[in-house]
């Protein structure tokens, strides 16, 4: 077997897309499915795009969507805004974007009709978590009166991100002002619009309190992954939040000390680092580095073994409340968070397996 390596358990998978979609349906929100954490892998697009009620299909990056089988029957989606540079090709690739710039909406107008083509967009509002959006209430209405004179771009909502930056976490009364945003913009300029798009995996929690009804979509990602809500990152009862292991052989194994002997410096990654002196210590070193995952954002599964640190090639554990059941060539497993899922997919030098 090839390591390291990440392994899906598509059953799993499968029930945690199958739960919730289900789930928020029952609640009139339709899902965007999104698929940038594990980069679009083909297998893993297809179990989405064959999930009933996933409406969208949604990623950050357009060369992701290269992966997607061509006979999907849901509607592309680009979360990230667009760039100028990428135009053309996302008019060539989406049926939909996120947008919050008039000139890059004005653009992918002008190259829409080249195409012959019309251009779906989301217009982005900032509600205080300050990453994309437009902020001011005058701009909004200046904006949505641009873009209803494009004769190739239809406006078929507004949407708002909350958690991603800032980490604002969405309640009633911030999505509240979204739906404010959609009736003062329907009545004002004697429009309907279709989506009301209330941000990520941190608006699940509010589905067993209180969310506006005029919600309709939410861009789900970690919480089909990991089976968690990313509000306060408690996991989902009914959802299974080991989908994905990431193993690793151990290639050394032998009795150090735990303090390094001599003058410290730099490490590799330009840090100076501490250190505790713990006595001689069963430390295994893994064939797993900082270019593949950030070590920091994993965890044994062996809750006995303690990551004590990394270089780009080399994973340091200490093993000592278990040395006796390793040896060299075993394999360590690992729970991953949302960020280290999205760096090992990343990594063409940890292998992916499906089961």
């Amino acid at each position: 077997m090839q390591y390291p390596r990440v392994t899906v358990d598509r059953t799993k998978l499968k029930h945690n897309l199958d739960y919730l979609s289900n789930k928020l349906k029952a609640k009139g929100i339709q899902v965007a499915a999104v698929t940038k954490v594990f980069s679009a892998y083909p297998e893993l697009v297809a179990l989405y795009a064959d999930t009933k009620n996933v409406a969208f299909l949604a990623d950050s990056r357009l060369e992701n969507f290269a992966n997607y089988p061509t006979d999907i029957k849901q509607e592309k989606l680009l979360l990230r805004i667009p760039m100028l540079s990428q135009v053309q090709k996302l008019v060539e690739t989406v049926d939909i974007s996120l947008n919050s710039q008039l000139e890059t909406i004005q653009a992918i107008n002008q190259t829409a009709q080249t195409q012959n083509k019309y251009h779906k967009i989301i217009l982005m509002i900032d509600l205080g978590d300050l990453r994309e959006g437009i902020f001011e209430q005058a701009e909004i209405d200046q904006t949505v009166e641009a873009i209803l004179k494009l004769p190739h771009i239809e406006l078929i909502g507004i949407g708002v991100n909350l958690t991603c930056y800032g980490a604002i976490i969405p309640n009633y009364a911030i999505l509240q002002q979204l739906v404010e945003h959609k009736q003062r913009i329907e009545a004002t300029f004697n429009i309907q619009l279709d989506i009301l798009s209330g941000g990520n995996s941190s608006t699940l929690y509010l589905l067993d309190e209180a969310i506006p009804p005029e919600i309709n979509q939410l861009r789900i990602g970690e919480a089909f992954v990991l089976g968690v809500e990313t509000a306060f990152g408690k996991p989902i009862p009914q959802m299974h939040q080991d989908v994905f292991t990431l193993e690793a052989e151990i290639i050394e194994y032998r009795d150090k000390p735990s303090l390094p002997i001599g003058q410290v410096g730099q490490d590799a990654f330009g840090q100076k680092p501490t250190f505790v002196d713990k006595g001689t210590m069963r430390r295994g070193i893994l064939a797993l580095g900082k270019q593949d995952v950030d070590p920091s954002n994993i965890k044994p599964r062996d809750k006995r073994l303690e990551i004590i640190g990394a270089s780009s090639d080399h994973l340091i554990l200490d093993f000592t409340q278990a040395k006796e059941d390793y040896q060299l060539g075993d394999t360590v497993q690992f729970d991953l968070t949302y960020g280290s899922l999205l760096n090992v997919f990343t990594s063409k030098y940890v292998a992916k397996v499906f089961i």
